[in-house]
């Protein structure tokens, strides 16, 4: 992973779409959070290793919200990008939309940012390829991306001994 080169924002891109089922629901209807936040490290996880060229794990959630309620029968799209790449860590903003199928009605909600690591066959963190930026908004992202991980790093509690 080291030796890989340079990555885009655009070639890391990832995406998922999924009908929500009765299994995801509670009794009510309502989408269980934690089966969209699956679905969300799902496709952190594809854009991040994408950009790695290996596998990487999921550090940290951040900054999750449940902009809306979901409902069994919705599509929902998960759109995954890079917004900031560390030494080894990689920030990925992740967008849902629900879409109701028989109306054609979109909204957005859901909006996260999940912390994937760059890891080696033993689960030590490896550098991570440099994150080339094309445009301006990638690259407002990319600062937006380094303060949250800064803000990160001198809030993370000390590991267990």
């Amino acid at each position: 992973m080291a030796d890989a080169p340079p990555g885009t924002v655009r070639a890391s891109r990832a995406s998922v779409v999924r009908l929500m089922v009765p299994t995801d629901a509670n009794f009510t209807g309502n989408v269980f959070g934690g089966s969209i936040l699956e679905e969300v490290d799902r496709v952190a996880y594809i854009t991040a290793s994408r950009h790695a060229k290996g596998t990487t794990v999921t550090a940290s959630f951040d900054r999750v919200d449940f902009l809306g309620p979901v409902h069994v029968g919705e599509v929902l799209d998960f759109e995954a990008m890079l917004t900031f790449v560390g030494r080894s860590s990689m920030e990925v903003a992740v967008r849902v939309r629900a879409e109701e199928v028989h109306s054609g009605r979109s909204r957005h909600v859901v909006q996260a940012f999940v912390t994937m690591v760059a890891v080696d066959a033993a689960g030590r963190p490896v550098p991570a390829p440099p994150l080339v930026l094309e445009t301006a908004d990638e690259r407002a992202r990319f600062e937006d991306g380094r303060r949250r991980m800064e803000e990160r790093r001198r809030t993370r509690p000390a590991p267990a001994a």
